[in-house]
């Protein structure tokens, strides 16, 4: 892998990026898994250090997100997914009912929602504010992080 260059820029451009995102939440607005991959690339792959400023900026996100989803009048779920394997994966979600189909709540089953956060994300994750559950499959393995206020949990 080349050397990733210019770190700073890159980060301060990712978080001026994330405080002036804008999506429109109306009450009428509904969202089919709509979701945001800030490293699509998946540099975090490469760095532990990298993905922590990717993870910060998908919490930066979902934190106003869920504070703008308080006007939405119809039930909702949001939340972080996180792949150890794949950081390009990372994501945040809001999912509605909505009239491309009628499935919600959407449920993930064996979420352990008693799992411990790894010491690698340890400071990032503020413990008062989300919950934190570890999933694992064949494939992968996934963190998901939901805000307590929401009142729908996968």
């Amino acid at each position: 892998m080349k050397k990733f260059r210019g770190k700073k820029r890159y980060f301060r451009n990712i978080r001026r990026y994330v405080s002036d995102f804008k999506l429109k939440i109306d009450e009428d607005s509904w969202f089919d898994f709509w979701h945001i991959h800030l490293d699509f690339q998946g540099r975090g792959n490469h760095r532990l250090h990298i993905h922590k400023e990717y993870i910060k900026a998908h919490i930066a996100l979902y934190d106003d997100l869920v504070y703008r989803l308080e006007k939405l009048k119809k039930p909702y779920q949001s939340w972080i997914c996180i792949h150890l394997e794949d950081a390009g994966a990372d994501a945040v979600y809001i999912h509605t009912p909505n009239p491309n189909n009628n499935y919600f709540p959407h449920c993930v089953n064996n979420i352990n929602w008693n799992c411990k956060i790894p010491h690698s994300f340890k400071g990032l994750i503020d413990e008062d504010k989300f919950h934190v559950g570890y999933f694992k499959s064949v494939y992968e393995e996934i963190y998901f992080i939901q805000s307590k206020l929401n009142k729908i949990s996968l």
